[in-house]
């Protein structure tokens, strides 16, 4: 057979697989995107599904809100903090344990009793106060994970003025609990985004892993800065960013930025601009990238050492002023630019 009729032979079939590519390709279930506004911002989330999700995701984020808001005023959380009677729930007992093992592991860089500093330092859920450092050494008294337990469903506070605040790791537990709805309900393919914290798994419509651009920290209060610092590829992760460069004011001069450091009570003033998290979950991802926050560069890397399932990414200023970056080595495979 001469390699011409070979040729003829072989058109067909390929004729056919091109045909059959496409038709599955057109059989499978479209992309969706959903998105509003929960925990005071945005989320926006796109999935593969015949099905559209939006009113089950609402519905699993609005369980989170009624755990967890300070917000709310019916909510799990506001009931603790106003020494109602109220039990837990199950989605409130989570967080409560993750926090406090976060708390642990970083030495009280991260924790949930630090509500009645930030919100005297006006970035909370209650009016500021007027703020002087005799007010800051009166308000840690009754700030600090030891001075809280969980028992038997009830919070025991060694002081009734102890207050929460899981605004730091509540919306990485919201794109958990979606993304848990999504498997679920068999959905394969998925990119989960409340507020910058995310939980990606498989591959987008393009059938390409996922993209992630990490912002430059520069100051945006209005968040219209869309400048990359890089790009990430993920799947199968959570991945969550903290930075003080969209959340800050301007007092006297002076720039307060949003991060408030519960073992002194002041803003943080680290070299630290903004840290990117990656791991096995969004709500630790959440709750380290704040911490890293909190604990300065050197800090921050002797945590992830000693942490090889958490990835970092972190931006920051050298002593000369000039921006710098530094990330783990397991970082390193998410970057492709």
């Amino acid at each position: 057979m001469t390699k011409r009729n070979g040729l003829k032979w072989q058109l067909p079939f390929l004729l056919l697989l091109i045909i059959g590519t496409v038709w599955i390709l057109r059989k499978q279930a479209p992309y969706q995107t959903d998105q509003g506004l929960v925990f005071g911002t945005m989320y926006k989330i796109t999935y593969q599904s015949e099905e559209n999700l939006k009113a089950d995701i609402e519905a699993e984020l609005q369980k989170v809100d009624c755990s967890l808001s300070p917000f709310n005023k019916q909510s799990v959380i506001t009931h603790i903090n106003n020494n109602t009677d109220m039990r837990t729930d199950s989605l409130f007992d989570y967080v409560f344990n993750l926090a406090r093992k976060v708390s642990e592991e970083t030495h009280g860089a991260f924790d949930i009793t630090v509500a009645p500093l930030v919100n005297a330092w006006g970035f909370g859920f209650k009016n500021a106060a007027r703020i002087d450092s005799a007010t800051i050494d009166s308000l840690r008294q009754f700030v600090g994970f030891e001075k809280i337990r969980l028992e038997d469903g009830k919070i025991i506070k060694h002081d009734s003025r102890t207050m929460l605040d899981c605004s730091a790791i509540a919306k990485g537990f919201g794109v958990d609990c979606v993304a848990r709805l999504l498997d679920r309900k068999g959905v394969r393919n998925y990119m989960i985004d409340i507020g910058g914290e995310l939980v990606m798994k498989g591959e987008n419509a393009q059938m390409a892993t996922w993209r992630i651009g990490i912002n430059k920290p520069i100051d945006d209060s209005l968040a219209v800065n869309q400048e990359l610092q890089t790009v990430l590829q993920v799947t199968g992760v959570g991945l969550a960013t903290s930075g003080n460069y969209r959340n800050f004011y301007y007092k006297d001069g002076k720039k307060y930025a949003h991060t408030i450091d519960p073992r002194t009570g002041y803003p943080i003033q680290h070299n630290i601009l903004s840290a990117t998290v990656v791991a096995n979950d969004c709500a630790t991802a959440d709750a380290y990238a704040t911490a890293f926050m909190v604990l300065g560069l050197d800090s921050a890397k002797a945590i992830c050492d000693a942490h090889p399932e958490l990835d970092a990414y972190f931006i920051y200023t050298q002593e000369d002023g000039k921006m710098d970056v530094y990330y783990t080595e397991g970082m390193e495979k998410y970057i492709v630019r």
